[in-house]
């Protein structure tokens, strides 16, 4: 996957894993303890794997443009 396809797809895993964690907090707030695993995995990997996919993506974008 080429650098270029590949920020689209690390900003809306980065966006989803912030939002999950939104509605964690939310969750929380309201009073709720027991959440679906579903959703702390959510909150806790998305965002990070996002993140490495967007600097990836930002590192091999620059070196391409170097060449």
């Amino acid at each position: 996957m080429t650098a270029p396809k590949l920020m689209p797809l690390a900003l809306g895993l980065f966006a989803l894993g912030l939002v999950a964690i939104v509605v964690v907090f939310a969750l929380f707030a309201a009073g709720r303890s027991n959440l679906p695993i579903w959703l702390n995995l959510a909150a806790w990997l998305l965002t990070p794997v996002g993140l490495g996919l967007g600097v990836v993506s930002a590192v091999r974008s620059s070196r391409a443009r170097r060449r």
